[in-house]
């Protein structure tokens, strides 16, 4: 693994920042060392057998169209679409929705995520909830540790960004997929999405709750997040995430 600053630098060499995380590797977690990196405004690159991968992130509004375009083709491999790609953005922009890609020096895009953000009332308290949308990874490139890179990442991404708490829903039998991330499954628990007048609850479908916890405030409350339904409302656009 190795670390590249974004444009604007503060003054250290690409070998002094190589020769850190050399150092730093061998004592701390992959967790732990990208929650160092990415606060200190470091972009984390994996150098997996031959090659090189680096993650980044935008709003979804502003991710280069090349990159949108690959994105959508992903996409279509997991839920193939009868009509031509759209590479305009999907989500409710109000989600705040941040696209978090993996990329590879020589294959682009290779999974990607989307990160839709909102403020939640549960048990009469206020909480900044964000969640994982659309997670896909190039059926080509399955099974390599992609996915769990970037589900590592996200969680991360949302802790930084000060959300009082990351929770979504997944299919089941991607359940041991997310907890090996560090996600935590809160068992019995449904989100409620669409709208107040026309709720979307995710236990009509096979699918299971997963959470991590932030904030102080998010971190006391957790027993009131397990076996709970929970109103998420994130509109008629996202419904669930």
């Amino acid at each position: 693994m190795s670390v590249r600053r974004p444009p604007g630098g503060t003054g250290f060499s690409r070998r002094q920042l190589l020769r850190s995380a050399t150092r730093h590797l061998s004592n701390v977690s992959d967790d732990e060392f990208v929650k160092q990196l990415t606060s200190h405004g470091l972009t984390p690159i994996w150098t997996w057998q031959t090659r090189v991968v680096r993650i980044v992130s935008r709003p979804e509004s502003e991710v280069p169209h090349e990159l949108r375009l690959q994105m959508v083709m992903l996409q279509d491999q997991a839920w193939p679409s009868d009509g031509p790609s759209d590479t305009a953005p999907w989500h409710d922009q109000s989600l705040n929705p941040l696209s978090v890609l993996l990329l590879d020096d020589a294959d682009g895009v290779v999974s990607a995520l989307d990160i839709l953000s909102k403020q939640i009332a549960h048990r009469g308290k206020a909480y900044l909830a964000s969640g994982i949308s659309a997670m896909v990874t190039d059926q080509r490139f399955r099974g390599h540790g992609y996915g769990g890179m970037l589900a590592i990442a996200a969680r991360e991404m949302m802790e930084s960004s000060g959300a009082d708490l990351g929770i979504f829903t997944c299919d089941a039998p991607l359940q041991r997929f997310y907890e090996a991330a560090g996600w935590q499954h809160l068992v019995g628990t449904v989100l409620i999405g669409g709208t107040p007048a026309d709720p979307f609850p995710s236990d009509q479908f096979d699918k299971v709750t997963l959470g991590c916890f932030f904030s102080a405030k998010a971190k006391v409350a957790r027993a009131d997040f397990v076996g709970a339904r929970i109103e998420l409302f994130c509109g008629e656009i996202d419904k669930l995430w």
